[in-house]
């Protein structure tokens, strides 16, 4: 009987071998995979934790396209910060969807972040403006981090503001991301001044009620929304979902997840029906994006486990290229 081998990838490996453009075509091809119905991704199952204020996730998925089958843990922790240690962690594993066999293990940490910057790159390339310049990030962790990354891939981003109730989170995120992006990046002071100019918007954040006014957008702006993934979490103003062209990862998820939805539902504000595409049929071009140069778009995103194994499934091929990772048999 043949041994079990199989590849570790640490954060940098990850890094190294799913460059942010190539995560980003990932993602249009999960979301395309997944809105055409050739995924099977049974509803994540989760454990509240109130005690400890934290919630564990369990995502698996299977899509031939990406030959593997994944499962997730993902564990989210809002005490963290205070402790020194990241308010996400969790592995992915990955095995053959032909016969099973067990085929990496990837730090969940760095690859969720990656995805889920990736997927509101791939939201940005699709429904922005092409001209879009400026952007406003809400959050000052590792999510907002990825969110700009992704945006300054598909737009010509010369200025971005971020806005963090710990200005110190902010000032250290603006120092960092001006280094790494070579983009101009400042904290902002407020909300309204973050909104500033914004074409692009991105919110990270754990916050329990909107972040922003709706009134500080400007005509155009499209929002990356990916903070709220509970029922009671409203991230995004009403007035702005309302009168956004929303496009959703996944119907079924977002109407089960996300306060940003179900709460202007619950009082009759606005109906299931009101999304107008989900991601992956407007990469397929089954719909078409944005309709006119001052129409709000809004991608409201709670992440699912396509993204993954998609992710996943295209580190571990490019990790296999350049030899990165370690091998261990089990």
């Amino acid at each position: 009987m043949s041994r079990t081998r199989i590849r570790i990838l640490s954060e940098q490996d990850i890094r190294r071998a799913l460059p942010m453009r190539e995560a980003i075509a990932a993602m249009k091809e999960a979301f395309a995979e997944l809105s055409g119905g050739r995924v099977t991704m049974p509803a994540r199952a989760r454990i509240d934790i109130p005690a400890h204020a934290g919630t564990a996730l369990f995502m698996p998925c299977c899509a031939d396209r990406f030959g593997g089958i994944s499962v997730k843990v993902v564990n989210l922790f809002d005490g963290n910060a205070a402790k020194g240690l990241p308010r996400i962690q969790g592995v992915v594993c990955l095995f053959d969807c032909q016969t099973g066999n067990p085929l990496a293990l990837l730090n969940g940490t760095c690859l969720t972040a990656l995805r889920t910057g990736a997927a509101s790159g791939a939201a940005t390339d699709l429904l922005a403006r092409p001209e879009a310049a400026t952007v406003a990030i809400f959050g000052a962790g590792v999510q907002g981090r990825t969110q700009l990354e992704a945006v300054c891939a598909v737009r010509a981003i010369r200025k971005a503001r971020v806005f963090d109730p710990a200005a110190e989170a902010a000032a250290t995120f603006a120092a960092e991301m001006s280094g790494a992006l070579r983009v101009e990046v400042a904290a902002a002071g407020s909300p309204r001044e973050a909104l500033r100019e914004a074409d692009v918007v991105c919110t990270a954040t754990v916050s329990a009620t909107p972040v922003f006014a709706d009134a500080d957008l400007a005509p155009g702006t499209h929002i990356n929304a990916v903070g709220s993934y509970k029922p009671d979490v409203q991230e995004i103003p009403e007035d702005t979902v309302l009168r956004a062209l929303l496009v959703v990862d996944h119907r079924a998820s977002v109407l089960a997840e996300t306060g940003d939805l179900i709460i202007p539902i619950r009082k009759g504000l606005m109906k299931e029906t009101d999304i107008h595409a989900e991601l992956g049929e407007i990469v397929a071009g089954k719909v078409g994006g944005r309709p006119s140069e001052c129409q709000i778009t809004l991608f409201k995103s709670v992440g699912v486990a396509v993204q993954d194994l998609a992710a996943a499934a295209r580190a571990l091929e490019n990790a296999k290229q350049k030899g990165l990772g370690q091998i261990v048999e089990l």
